[in-house]
């Protein structure tokens, strides 16, 4: 890992005009993907945005490109003691912590009696225990000041069971037991805490789940991507945009009586109601 202890990031922020009523937000995984995307959807809605994540070059990187208020602290969020300084860190350097995207990488793909109780921990830490340590670290200066939002990012999983992705379809319906739980307990002060469930979506991660799901059938990638699309009514994956469409949204004060639920974003996949 590229970091430095206890923290590699960005230089301390400076004040600007109208910076009091600027809102923070910390996004997990935001060096890509569905983070980057979200960072960017919160900058256009006026949040000083702090990214997080494993690797210290492709979060200046990212940072770099987002621009604007956009800085950055590294951190590993399978590590529940590391999840907890974090948010400890974003309220010291920035004052407070407005909105939260729990966000991180997905697990390798396998199938349930396939998983090896090593990879079982490793994933449990970072689907799991990681994103609750997030919560009880930042949900209650959240309700303190009368003003929290909460997103945790899942997968369409947790509705539709995906065979191949065992430990994502287990663990995040597990995390959003957890964000139903936690979302009662400060819906009197102004918090909030939803989970938005992405269903196939343009990233490094599908084209890996893909491949994995090519080799397993004997078929070329072309065709898994086809016969995965052919699936979806909407005729296409997301792109990470419209994903942070939704996560943006939700972190909003407009979106402040909506608290407990779950946004799936799949292009109508999802067969249940």
């Amino acid at each position: 890992m590229e970091t430095s202890h206890p923290y590699a990031a960005s230089p301390p922020p400076t004040a600007a005009v109208g910076e009091a009523t600027r809102r923070v937000a910390l996004v997990g995984g935001g060096a890509g993907g569905i983070g980057a995307a979200a960072a960017a959807a919160l900058l256009e809605a006026r949040h000083r945005v702090v990214l997080t994540g494993r690797t210290l070059a492709t979060l200046k990187e990212t940072a770099s490109a987002l621009g604007g208020d956009t800085d950055y602290l590294v951190c590993d969020l399978s590590d529940p003691a590391e999840a907890t300084d974090l948010v400890a860190e974003v309220q010291s350097r920035f004052g407070a912590l407005d909105v939260l995207v729990a966000n991180s990488g997905g697990p390798a793909p396998g199938r349930v009696l396939d998983v090896s109780d090593e990879q079982w921990h490793q994933d449990l830490n970072l689907l799991l225990l990681g994103p609750l340590a997030l919560m009880r670290a930042a949900l209650p200066a959240m309700a303190e000041r009368g003003f929290g939002r909460v997103v945790v990012v899942t997968s369409t999983a947790v509705r539709q069971p995906q065979p191949e992705l065992a430990s994502s379809t287990v663990l995040r319906s597990a995390a959003t037991a957890a964000a139903k739980l936690a979302s009662r307990r400060y819906a009197d002060r102004g918090v909030t805490v939803n989970c938005v469930a992405p269903g196939a979506t343009l990233t490094p991660r599908r084209v890996a789940i893909l491949r994995s799901r090519a080799q397993a059938a004997g078929i070329h990638l072309a065709a898994a991507v086809a016969d995965d699309q052919a699936e979806i009514p909407a005729g296409r994956p997301a792109d990470a945009s419209e994903i942070a469409a939704a996560i943006a949204f939700l972190a909003s004060p407009g979106a402040g009586y909506i608290n407990g639920t779950v946004l799936t974003v799949d292009g109508g996949r999802t067969e249940s109601t």
